[in-house]
């Protein structure tokens, strides 16, 4: 028998338990029954703690860089890996030598260790919300379980959690909040999932039954009636708002969020509330970095991409230390996006959109990238041009200022949403929408053409993007193109005719018409189609005016000042025809023969121009009959 069995034999120690108590002193219960106040552990310095017993330790335990002079008897009675341990060692190194054990990977780490160590001395150990998984994942590691001692650590902790943690808001939080530095036993024992479900639970309560405390409100006690007294000049107070929930799971870990949000979608959660806390968790642990900043958005190069573009492009070249921030922030991110509910509108549109541009700067899976582009291209048409703007990454003097490529990707799944989701009922709605996208597109070109390295073909392609009945008005769409063709003076002829087909000189307003018959930056062919556009507006203009002798005179003047600028066109044109011709060598009959063609072509619109323009002057007097001759050679022309 050894000294310490003989000494707990004469004291008559029987009784060792776990009971909470009101201050932070522990109790060690002697033979007549007095409760002398000790800390149960002597600390000598920061590494090193002794049991307090006159009795000389006889083992040693190390857990992480602490050291516990304990003795094996009270130790190795309740737990049953030590009791294995000390057994092994025993017999390599005989009973009688000290024994030092390690358990270096003890859940909890040293404060862990030092509150069971307590309980195997029979010291009163409060246990509350904050160390109760610590207290049970390392009872659980240490085997202090009930094959080895009845009402061991394991069962206290449990019966704490079951009745104390279960029934109490701010104690599931702050448990599950303890249980990010307790993996993966934490998640073994369903401690995690057992927290997120209370929470959960108490989250879809009825707002109007909260009576517990959260943030925001520090009382946990109902709201008190008032006194017959006071009856009817006190007003009562408003019940908490629909999140009241969403602040305090906020401060979890990334993956406990997604547990919790996950259980509270399953228990029919609305799809706005959800939405709301992504936002919520996203500005506070994503916003620190300037991540999802709302002036992230730039409008030129020179602007900046913003708090993320900033951080990715200054970090590069940096240590291992920024290569683990950025991957803990795609961990985030990827996460929020995989628990984005299915509805629309559940997210702004503008939070999806610098989302969506944080997921392609820190390279986030591609399926996710695609999975929020669909949610993005449901609500499009709701973006701000700012939002859109997204800068190309990583930058490069050859590539184009902004991502367009994205948009372009972006405005294919509204076009694709927009198809399916066509219904008779609905059709004023997705006009509206249309009209709204088609604004948004406008904007886009008119800002980006100014980009000297972006593609005439990724221009054109999001110029005719969109279907032809979404826009009413083709003003915009002009400007834009005629921007990039400012901005792009190398660009062929054959290149603007390509370019100039998304442009319809019929839905050109008549300043835009006036403005591109005399551009000259626009082939030939457009500004002649412009022409005759005008002509043919102002001809049925001019059938439509009736006896009105003062609008007749109006509108002949402006027929003939478009008709005078058609014929000083075609002279510039037939005189830069025979300049050429003089130019080309002899060798050149075959293209010489091409360009005379041209010439005769334009010849004959000439013809035709006068014989529309001519005719209304004369007949305008008549009435029908010059309305159906003018119908005949406008229809003949075409």
């Amino acid at each position: 028998m050894n000294a310490w069995e003989a000494t707990e034999r004469e004291n008559h120690v029987t009784e060792r338990g776990l009971v909470p108590v009101s201050t932070g002193d522990v109790q060690v219960q002697h033979e007549h029954g007095g409760a002398a106040k000790a800390d149960g552990f002597v600390r000598r310095d920061q590494s090193c703690r002794y049991a307090s017993s006159d009795i000389p330790s006889d083992l040693l335990v190390k857990v992480g860089g602490v050291n516990f002079h304990v003795h094996k008897h009270p130790m190795v009675s309740r737990s049953g890996r030590l009791a294995r341990l000390v057994d092994e060692a025993s017999a390599l190194h005989g009973p009688v030598a000290a024994t030092v054990v390690e358990l270096p990977d003890l859940p909890g780490g040293h404060g862990a260790f030092e509150l069971a160590a307590k309980f195997c001395y029979g010291v009163v150990v409060d246990i509350t919300a904050a160390n109760v998984a610590a207290l049970r994942c390392a009872a659980e590691y240490l085997e202090m379980t009930e094959e080895v001692e009845e009402g061991n650590l394991a069962f206290r902790a449990e019966a704490f959690l079951s009745y104390v943690v279960a029934s109490s808001w701010r104690d599931s939080v702050v448990v599950l909040r303890a249980c990010e530095g307790l993996s993966p036993w934490a998640d073994d024992l369903h401690l995690v999932r057992r927290c997120s479900e209370s929470v959960a639970a108490k989250a879809c309560t009825n707002p109007r039954a909260v009576r517990w405390a959260y943030a925001g409100r520090t009382s946990s006690s109902p709201n008190k009636s008032p006194t017959a007294g006071t009856a009817g000049n006190s007003q009562q107070q408003p019940g908490p708002p629909a999140d009241w929930w969403v602040e305090d799971i906020c401060v979890l870990r990334i993956d406990h969020f997604v547990r919790v949000v996950t259980a509270v979608q399953a228990r029919g959660m609305r799809p706005d509330l959800i939405g709301a806390a992504i936002t919520r968790y996203a500005s506070k642990w994503l916003s620190s970095a300037g991540l999802l900043a709302n002036k992230d958005s730039p409008a030129s190069r020179g602007g900046g991409g913003g708090g993320v573009l900033q951080m990715i492009v200054a970090s590069e070249g940096d240590d291992a230390q920024t290569e683990t921030e950025a991957s803990e922030q795609r961990r985030i991110v990827e996460s929020l996006i995989s628990i984005i509910p299915p509805q629309k509108d559940c997210l702004s549109c503008s939070f999806l959109l610098r989302l969506l541009r944080l997921a392609v700067v820190l390279k986030a899976a591609p399926a996710l990238v695609t999975e929020v582009e669909k949610h993005v291209g449901m609500q499009l048409d709701q973006a701000k041009l700012l939002d859109i703007l997204v800068p190309s990454y990583p930058y490069a003097r050859s590539e184009a200022a902004y991502d367009v490529d994205l948009v372009q990707r972006l405005v294919e799944q509204f076009v694709v949403q927009e198809q399916s989701g066509r219904d008779k009922e609905k059709q004023e709605q997705q006009s509206s929408r249309a009209l709204r996208m088609a604004s948004l597109m406008d904007s886009y070109l008119s800002e980006v053409s100014r980009d000297r390295n972006l593609s005439l073909g990724k221009f054109q392609a999001l110029a005719e993007s969109l279907p032809e009945s979404a826009r009413v008005c083709h003003d915009e769409l002009y400007r834009a193109v005629d921007s990039y063709l400012k901005a792009h003076p190398t660009v062929t002829e054959h290149e603007r005719k390509r370019l100039c087909r998304a442009v319809d000189c019929g839905k050109l307003s008549r300043e835009a018409r006036l403005h591109a018959a005399q551009n000259e930056r626009l082939p030939l062919r457009v500004v002649v189609q412009v022409l005759l556009s005008e002509q043919a507006k102002m001809a049925g203009a001019l059938g439509r005016a009736g006896k009105k002798e003062d609008d007749v005179n109006a509108l002949r003047q402006e027929v003939e000042s478009v008709n005078a600028k058609y014929m000083e066109l075609q002279r510039e044109v037939e005189l830069l025809q025979r300049q050429v011709e003089r130019m080309l060598p002899p060798s050149a009959a075959a293209k010489q023969h091409n360009v005379s063609g041209w010439s005769s072509g334009w010849k004959k619109l000439g013809r035709l121009g006068r014989i529309q323009v001519e005719q209304p002057v004369v007949t305008a007097a008549t009435g029908e009959t010059a309305n159906r001759q003018l119908r005949r050679r406008r229809n003949s022309a075409s």
